[in-house]
């Protein structure tokens, strides 16, 4: 099996940043893990969202800190990319299900591919960015 690349070398896009998403990206400075949650449903939604995803409402939501901390549900090993991802295959694409219910889209990085398999705990690796921010990347815990 071929070695996994962690894509730390890549020139990213920064992502951009709306007014609904300004908290999750400014807890990133800090390397911290802000995530929605729905007071009136008690539950978490992610990605960072204007309204509520089970009531519609904005004034039902409201940030909490969370550990990201979770399990692979899913992934899939890449191997053609577009730029800026070409030439830098094999590497991981995960979806990974946080303690909190909520699902991340996101790389899973310093594991090859024989190790890598559903179920695996992961925690955060926090990926430096040019502007100060830094992307939600996932490393076994």
């Amino acid at each position: 099996m071929a070695d996994l690349n962690d894509l730390l070398d890549i020139d990213r896009p920064l992502p951009p940043e709306r007014s609904f998403s300004r908290p999750y990206w400014e807890a990133t400075r800090e390397k911290k893990l802000l995530i929605q949650y729905d007071r009136v449903a008690g539950a978490y939604q992610f990605y960072p969202r204007p309204t509520s995803i089970y009531t519609g409402r904005r004034d039902n939501l409201e940030w909490r800190e969370v550990s990201g901390r979770g399990t692979i549900f899913s992934y899939t090993i890449v191997r053609r990319a577009r730029p800026p991802f070409r030439d830098k295959e094999p590497y991981v694409v995960a979806m990974v299900t946080l303690e909190e219910g909520v699902n991340v889209m996101s790389n899973i990085i310093h594991r090859s591919e024989a190790e890598l398999k559903t179920g695996l705990a992961v925690k955060p690796y926090w990926h430096p960015l040019p502007d100060g921010r830094h992307l939600l990347l996932f490393e076994p815990a």
